[in-house]
């Protein structure tokens, strides 16, 4: 390889690595915005109650977080190729499973075992624990750019969606997906082949020996906070997210502006976790949690009381700011405060957790809403969860130092 920068373990390839990790995220962030945007059709379709397909992202979410774990052993001993290889092929047979549902139970297995256990869990803890891997110096950037991908499906996923919905219903909607993971996904994941410089160097390569110091918690604890933020923060962002289109249609708009309301959210979303990223190199993670975490709360409580298609879309965009930029500091904080062996299986515990969380929002909004007949007690139950987050982030930012995220010297 070409391109290594002096006194860094960088190369050129790592970009490569970079796009085509964001791509094969991207891609795979299809299968859970079919379940948000065809929500009401499928219930209606299977002739049951919304909580169904709300459970059917639930268990992807949470087959997506313990399946991570498994993924991310599999990486640290051979590699991120197989792992991803692996679960792109698992996504195409569940989303081909998936377009031939014919109740609950079978689109539970294609959501929660095939695509979630099996395939999702591939592509978002491994690739970003590789991309951690890949770079020394701009390690913020390339993460933020990796899980940007949220966005950028968000801002593509939603149109097409509703767009095939409308011309060939759900379940050839599914199908076409199954047949686009196979043709883009596989031959994606043959990029990620060869192995990251700083490990075969021994991993030595802008690495501090002792990340810890300077925070008044001991690693245990500090990892409990962030795994149990992941779960608050990521369980008030998923009640939007989940039910925004039908939140949408029940006032009253149309399929495509609830669609257009999403993208929206998402596009905005691309947009702050890039300048997050970029906000907490100069920062700290610590205070970018807590700026992002409150920007949350704000926008779920205008959620409560908006019900205009003009203040939907304004309220999307300024959550779409707030939520996203959280993602990218939990495995920066990881990467930066416990030693590089330990980073495959932090970063997947981590989005094992916020798995859970994005699982208990998404069900719990649908609950709520079987229950109360309404979305605004689900979206006030959202800033709870909310308030649970800010609090702990709040324990780390109060007990320790705020740290910048940028590596340290080689």
């Amino acid at each position: 390889m070409t391109g290594r920068t002096a006194a860094s373990g960088e190369t050129t390839y790592g970009w490569v690595v970079v796009f085509a990790s964001l791509a094969l995220h991207s891609v795979s962030l299809g299968a859970p915005t079919m379940l948000f945007v065809a929500l009401k059709p499928i219930a209606a379709d299977l002739e049951t109650v919304r909580s169904v397909p709300s459970l059917a992202y639930s268990l992807m979410m949470v087959g997506a977080g313990v399946g991570g774990v498994a993924m991310g052993w599999w990486m640290d001993r051979l590699g991120v190729m197989q792992p991803v290889l692996f679960g792109s092929v698992m996504i195409s047979l569940g989303a081909l499973l998936a377009s031939y549902a014919e109740g609950p139970w079978t689109l539970f297995v294609a959501s929660g075992v095939l695509i979630g256990l099996f395939g999702k869990a591939a592509m978002i803890a491994p690739l970003v624990a590789n991309v951690t891997r890949w770079f020394d110096r701009r390690r913020g950037l390339a993460v933020a750019i990796l899980t940007s991908g949220q966005g950028l499906a968000g801002a593509i996923w939603p149109g097409i969606v509703q767009y095939f919905n409308e011309l060939v219903g759900w379940r050839g909607t599914f199908l076409y997906f199954s047949a686009l993971v196979a043709m883009t996904m596989v031959p994606l994941a043959l990029l990620l082949r060869p192995r990251p410089p700083l490990m075969a160097a021994g991993g030595t390569h802008g690495i501090r020996v002792d990340e810890t110091q300077g925070l008044d918690l001991s690693p245990r604890v500090l990892q409990g906070l962030l795994w149990f933020g992941g779960v608050f923060c990521c369980a008030a962002m998923a009640i939007p997210i989940v039910h925004l289109v039908s939140h949408a249609t029940d006032l009253g708009h149309t399929l495509e502006q609830g669609a257009r309301i999403l993208s929206v959210l998402f596009i905005a979303g691309f947009v702050s976790r890039i300048a997050f990223g970029m906000l907490a190199d100069r920062i700290g993670g610590v205070r970018t949690l807590l700026i992002g975490s409150a920007c949350m709360a704000v926008m779920l409580f205008v959620f409560v009381f908006t019900t205009s298609y003009l203040g939907l879309l304004a309220a999307a965009l300024l959550f779409g700011l707030g939520f996203s930029g959280i993602m990218p500091c939990y495995p920066l904080l990881i990467r930066l405060f416990f030693p590089v062996g330990e980073v495959g299986w932090r970063i997947a515990g981590q989005y094992l957790f916020s798995a859970f969380g994005m699982a208990l929002g998404g069900w719990v909004g649908g609950v709520v809403f079987d229950v109360a007949g309404s979305y605004t007690p689900a979206l006030v139950v959202g800033l709870g969860f909310n308030a649970l987050n800010f609090f702990l982030i709040g324990i780390i930012f109060v007990r320790g130092r705020p740290t910048r995220l940028e590596p340290a010297p080689a």
